[in-house]
């Protein structure tokens, strides 16, 4: 039988899916609360040290960050603290403890920056989203400065007239 395409061509399609693929990222968990209770001035991904079980327990989606914070200790290295990755269903004395203490990793000059931002009155490191990247998963930490009572109420009415808007909006369509 003859193909419309020489080989060539189709390894490159091959490629070209197979890449795709690849570069696709699935998100794990979000962190809502942390926009709520903070204005995210930068983010930053990084990854995170993991055993084998509690991967296959992302991979399921059992992971939780609402309570999770980070913080840069005195050598320089960046940890996450109250992250919850419940533990693998088959994974039996291979389980670690799903609150335990997990290192992100990041570039030195990148720890260094934070440290210092950090420093300053009001600003914290707060995880925002987990996420498999090419495989890998990865932790996207937000240097965060904490909202005030005022500002959150600012937020929520804001929310409330863009969903009148919208209501408004679909309204007007029907009709």
């Amino acid at each position: 039988m003859i193909s419309k395409h020489s080989s060539n061509e189709e390894c490159f399609f091959r490629c070209i899916i197979m890449a795709e693929k690849k570069e696709s990222s699935r998100l794990i968990a979000n962190n809502k609360k942390a926009y709520h209770d903070f204005f995210i001035d930068e983010t930053y991904e990084c990854g995170i040290e993991l055993v084998g079980t509690e991967v296959k327990s992302l991979r399921g989606g059992k992971c939780s960050i609402k309570e999770a914070w980070v913080r840069i200790d005195d050598h320089s290295e960046v940890w996450i603290y109250g992250m919850n990755i419940s533990p693998y269903e088959k994974g039996n004395i291979f389980n670690k403890d799903p609150l335990r203490v997990r290192k992100l990793l990041m570039h030195k000059a990148e720890i260094n920056k934070l440290l210092g931002k950090t420093k300053e009155k009001g600003y914290t490191l707060v995880p925002t989203e987990v996420y498999f990247s090419r495989g890998k998963v990865k932790v996207k930490i937000g240097l965060a400065r904490g909202k005030k009572l005022y500002d959150k109420r600012e937020d929520i009415a804001k929310k409330d007239q863009k969903r009148e808007a919208e209501r408004d909006f679909k309204v007007k369509l029907k009709v």
